[in-house]
């Protein structure tokens, strides 16, 4: 955040100084965690789902911060520097708002129903190659973190790349007004967070609601090769540019190969590629190839900034753990992405044994038990040699591969991580790949997590040969 004396903030934000003796002392760092306060810096008292920063604020002075900003209803409690306001999440827009029309820096909204943060680092990846600028740090794509991300800005920069999330209708609306992008892109739009939305046709019109928000001056980039995306063009009031593999879209990948490690394409005879695994990135890698050339950026520019690119933590991650090929995708899952995952095993080319291990797709509404149905479907019909479901739906999952061709002792119903485990105990193999993947709440990390402690155990043994085998274990 750039520096701002407390008499401008108060002008901006409208709020009550009480207890601040220097109204022209300026403060340069705003914090919203109590725990990451330096000395210095301004709290703000956010009232989230689990907590409320207001019984946080002594804690926040004892470590340095210079003052507070607080709700005047919860204001009694706080005990020293502060400014009051009436609410102060509306504070923290306001704030962000008006920092971000100061800046000169192109903003680029990112939304859909999946891909958003890759989408949204690899068009960062690209801009960097010319541009300086930022781009929303891990998941901030909410009602906090939106414009947490924007105060990030910076006079020197020159874009900022937003992730919009949305669990509901009229939350892409806000966050825009919030952030005015003059660009935005969609991913792909398929069923998610349906316990809030309802319904898919309420989804698209949320998603739509980031092309309703762009000036006629800027542009949108849209997944062409998805129909409901290709459907919200007419929302736009501003030119737009469709990407895909078919023949409609304005920036077309030809010669598309997908390897284990990295996607290779082209696009008008000039040949991109990727470090990424799984052909679902290829949208990701088409917007952002779109805006760099909206952008007059040279096509050796665009390729070099996506071979900059590197897989964000927990999505497509592919690690070597132990004598095995981890792909760590644990960060979420809905049907969309779990197809994708069904994909990726599929055209896997090394020698091992191709394994799948997922928990339950959380926030699926009525439709739940249909839609891990047809995941166990599709995953029977992907080539996987072995399929480990884990949840409340796992039963179904199985079930349904099992129905579908999948042979029974490939297939493993687990409850818990823990079990999930001893089946991958049993199972692996050296050069076997294993592919990670569930809902947030399913906390998936944690095997791959065991996964690390298995490779040390067997390494172990390898070391100290007299300690028990597996096949000791096995055997008992």
């Amino acid at each position: 955040m750039q520096a701002i004396s407390f008499e401008e903030l108060i002008a901006i934000i409208g709020g009550t100084p009480v207890s601040i003796t220097d109204l022209k002392a300026q403060c340069h760092r705003l914090e919203i965690d109590s725990r990451k306060i330096q000395p210095g810096d301004l709290f703000w008292a956010l009232e989230g789902e689990r907590h409320d920063g207001h019984k946080f604020t002594k804690q926040a002075f004892a470590s340095g911060a210079v003052a507070a900003v607080v709700e005047a209803e919860k204001s009694a409690r706080v005990h020293g520097p502060r400014i009051e306001v009436e609410d102060s999440l509306f504070a923290l827009w306001q704030l962000a708002h008006w920092h971000r029309r100061r800046s000169e820096a192109l903003v680029i909204g990112v939304t859909g129903s999946v891909g958003k943060t890759t989408t949204r680092r690899m068009i960062a990846s690209v801009l960097s190659a010319r541009f300086s600028g930022i781009e929303s740090p891990l998941n901030f794509n909410n009602k906090f973190g939106v414009p947490l991300s924007l105060l990030q800005l910076e006079p020197h920069h020159e874009f900022a790349v937003i992730e919009l999330g949305a669990s509901r209708q009229g939350e892409i609306e806000a966050l825009s007004t919030v952030a005015e992008p003059e660009v935005g892109a969609i991913t792909a739009i398929g069923p998610a967070h349906l316990d809030e939305f309802g319904n898919l046709e309420t989804i698209v019109k949320t998603k739509g609601e980031l092309l309703d928000s762009l000036p006629s001056a800027g542009f949108a980039v849209l997944n062409g090769d998805d129909k409901l995306v290709l459907q919200m063009a007419s929302r736009a009031t501003c030119p737009v540019i469709f990407v895909g593999e078919k023949e409609h879209n304005t920036v077309r990948a030809t010669a598309v190969i997908q390897e284990d490690h990295r996607l290779l394409f082209q696009v008008n005879q000039t040949a991109f590629q990727v470090q990424v695994t799984g052909r679902h990135h290829l949208t990701s890698a088409l917007i952002a190839v779109a805006i760099g050339q909206h952008l007059e950026m040279a096509d050796e520019e665009i390729a070099a900034g996506l071979q900059a690119f590197s897989a964000v933590s927990g999505r497509c991650e592919v690690r070597s753990i132990g004598e095995w090929t981890v792909i760590d995708d644990t960060y979420n899952a809905n049907p969309l992405s779990m197809s994708a995952a069904c994909q990726i095993l599929k055209d896997w080319s090394g020698p091992g044994k191709r394994i799948l291990v997922t928990g339950d797709m959380l926030s699926l509404g009525t439709w739940s038990k249909d839609f891990h149905r047809l995941f166990g479907e599709e995953a029977a019909r992907s080539r996987l040699n072995r399929l480990i479901s884990i949840g409340t739906h796992a039963g179904i999952v199985t079930a349904s591969a099992r129905k579908h061709g999948m042979d029974a002792g490939c297939l493993g119903l687990a409850q818990d991580h823990d079990l999930a485990l001893l089946l991958l105990d049993c199972w692996l193999e050296q050069g076997d790949v294993v592919l990670v993947k569930g809902s947030r709440g399913m906390k998936m990390e944690a095997v791959v997590h065991g996964l690390e402690r298995l490779a040390e155990q067997r390494r172990s043994q390898r070391q100290h040969p007299g300690s028990s085998s597996n096949d000791d274990r096995r055997a008992a």
